[in-house]
C-alpha cells in the first residue's frame, strides 16, 4: 500500500491509497508540523517534527503517535532524516535538525537522543541567519549518504551545506564554491559520491562526495529553487521547483513558482503537463517512492497533489479525499512510502 504523508500547518496529513481510491487521516491536530520521514527498514514507523512541539514518532504508519525520547533540547524540529545503514543494534541511525540549529542523533529509535555539537561549533555558525527570523537559524535539511554509512550532509538556512565524514562527531564547514540558501539534499544509492542541491541561489551538484560543488542551472528560467527529487531508477533524472526569488515562492499574493525536469545531462526543461499554472501557485513540495522507478510526486501548498508515471514529463492530480472541514494552509514536507 502507498501511503503519502504531507506535513501541514495544522497536522500531519496521512493518504492511504486501497481499492484505487485515497483517502486521508489527519494526525497530530493542532500542531504545526515541518518534516517527516519514514524508516526505509520499517516504514510503519514514522518520525515528524513540528514548529514548537519537538518530534513525534508513530509505529503504525501515522494512526497514532507518542512524542520522543529525551535530548532534543528545542522544540522546532525542521528536519528529520532516517540513516540507511544497518547499526549495531539492529537499528538505524535516526537524525533531527532544530530551531536554532542544532542536529541530534538517535541509535535506539528515538528512544533517547545526543546532540552532534561540532556542528555549532564551526566557524561560520555565527553568520548563519534565517531572513523571515534573523536573529536565527535551522537545520533545514538532512541527507544520510545513501552508500558511506559515515558521511552526512546537512543544510543550513541559511547558512550552506555542511559535510561530516564520521557520522556527526566532527564537521566540515562549506566549501568555498557552496551557496548560503540550502533548501533541499538528495543522494542516491546508484551515484556513488554525488549529492544534489536545490538552494536559493539556484541547482548544484557534487560529484565528489561533497568535497566540491558546481552549480548546473543550464535551461533554468527561475534560479530560486526549493523542492527536489530524484528518479529511484535514474540518477540522472531529476525535478525541481523554482521561482524568480523567496516572494514568489512564498508568498500567496504573489506566487509564481515553474516546475523543471533534466535527464540524461541535458538542460533544464519546464514541464507544465497536468501542473496547476504557475502564476497563484507556490513552490511545490516534491518526492519520489523508492518503490516506484520513474514515478514522482509534487504537492502545492494548499494541499494538491500530483503524480508523475513517466519520469516528471507529464502530470496528473491525485482525487485525495479529505476529511470534513480541513483546509490545508500550508504544506511543508512530503513522503511517499509503502507499507
Amino acid at each position: 500500500m502507498t501511503i503519502l504523508y504531507l506535513a501541514t500547518n495544522d497536522g500531519l496529513a496521512v493518504a492511504r491509497r486501497q481499492n484505487g481510491a485515497w483517502r486521508v487521516q489527519r494526525g497530530l491536530s493542532g500542531y504545526t508540523t515541518q518534516c517527516v520521514a519514514a524508516d526505509p527498514r520499517r516504514p510503519e514507523r514514522v518520525y515528524c517534527g513540528t514548529f514548537d512541539h519537538g518530534l513525534w514518532i508513530s509505529d503504525d504508519a501515522g494512526t497514532s503517535w507518542q512524542a520522543a525520547g529525551p535530548g532534543i533540547e528545542h522544540q522546532r524540529v525542521m528536519a528529520v532524516a532516517v540513516g540507511t545503514p544497518e547499526r549495531a543494534n539492529g537499528r538505524d541511525v535516526v537524525w533531527a535538525g532544530t530551531e536554532p540549529s542544532a542536529l541530534y542523533r538517535s541509535d535506539d529509535g528515538g528512544r533517547s537522543w545526543q546532540e552532534c555539537p561540532a556542528l555549532r561549533a564551526l566557524p561560520s555558525a555565527p553568520t548563519w541567519s534565517f531572513p523571515p527570523r534573523p536573529w536565527t537559524s535551522h537545520v533545514r535539511w538532512i541527507a544520510p549518504d545513501a552508500q558511506d554509512p559515515a558521511r552526512l550532509f546537512v543544510g543550513i538556512e541559511l547558512g550552506g551545506v555542511m559535510r561530516s565524514l564520521d557520522g556527526g562527531r566532527t564537521w566540515e564547514d562549506r566549501k568555498p564554491e557552496g551557496q548560503h540558501d540550502a533548501h533541499t539534499l538528495r543522494t542516491h544509492p546508484l551515484a556513488p559520491d554525488r549529492v544534489y542541491e536545490a538552494a536559493g541561489g539556484g541547482y548544484a551538484e557534487s560529484h565528489d562526495g561533497g568535497a566540491s560543488w558546481r552549480r548546473d542551472d543550464t535551461g533554468l528560467n527561475h534560479r530560486y529553487t526549493w523542492g527536489l527529487a530524484v528518479d529511484p531508477a535514474d540518477p540522472e533524472t531529476i525535478v525541481i521547483s523554482a521561482a524568480h526569488g523567496p516572494g514568489p515562492a512564498h508568498n500567496s499574493g504573489a506566487a509564481e513558482s515553474h516546475l523543471y525536469r533534466r535527464s540524461g545531462g541535458g538542460a533544464w526543461q519546464e514541464v507544465r503537463e497536468g501542473l496547476p499554472e504557475p502564476r497563484g501557485t507556490r513552490t511545490m513540495v516534491l518526492a519520489a517512492n523508492a518503490a516506484e522507478p520513474h514515478v514522482f510526486y509534487a504537492a502545492t501548498r494548499d494541499g494538491a497533489v500530483y503524480r508523475s508515471a513517466d519520469a516528471g514529463s507529464n502530470w496528473e492530480r491525485l482525487p485525495l479525499s479529505w476529511p470534513e472541514g480541513y483546509r490545508v494552509g500550508n504544506v511543508e514536507g512530503l513522503f511517499v512510502t509503502e507499507v
